[in-house]
């Protein structure tokens, strides 16, 4: 097995880190369902692993033990972006800045979990402990924003999803100009 899905193992066998990455990261492996089918232009397989509230879908790309599996997140208004080169580097992002997808609304790293940390004292402590859980390597918010956005520069073309029908355009990129 691959690290990513060893880690996808872990997660499904173990309700309580599940839980803790349904909220607040929003990483709900209960939500598999996509709201659309999508192929992505190379024809690489996607495999749906997680969904969020909104109706986005966490896919992972590529066949089972290729060496490159990035993940690809497809939000329910037809916008997607990678958000890992891996699986693990994708959970890192969502355990470490569970509000990622406000930078694409410009607000600073900084700003992005403070009302989280406000409304919740403990979120740090609960973030470090599930890193361990799985075994995941800490690193900071601005690392885990700035890999966020080396990776979404990749997603054109070829991670770009589209509606396998001639009636759909492809999916527009989340992420445009490095944020």
């Amino acid at each position: 097995m691959t690290t990513s899905e060893d880690l996808l193992g872990r997660i499904e066998q173990n309700r309580s880190v599940a839980a803790a990455l349904a909220w607040p990261g929003d990483f709900d492996i209960d939500r598999r369902d996509p709201v659309e089918d999508l192929v992505l232009p190379t024809g690489m397989p996607l495999r749906p692993i997680a969904g969020c509230g909104a109706g986005g879908t966490y896919f992972v790309c590529g066949e089972a033990g290729a060496v490159e599996r990035p993940v690809l997140y497809a939000d329910s208004e037809g916008q997607a972006t990678l958000i890992g080169a891996d699986l693990v580097e994708a959970v890192t992002l969502i355990v470490v800045l569970p509000t990622w997808r406000d930078l694409v609304k410009g607000f600073p790293i900084g700003e992005l979990g403070s009302d989280l940390r406000a409304d919740h004292p403990g979120f740090e402590a609960d973030r470090d402990r599930l890193l361990q859980d799985l075994g995941l390597a800490p690193i900071s918010e601005e690392e885990a924003a700035a890999r966020l956005l080396a990776v979404a520069a990749r997603t054109a073309p070829d991670y770009v999803p589209c509606v396998p029908d001639a009636d759909h355009l492809p999916y527009e990129l989340l992420f445009r100009d490095g944020a």
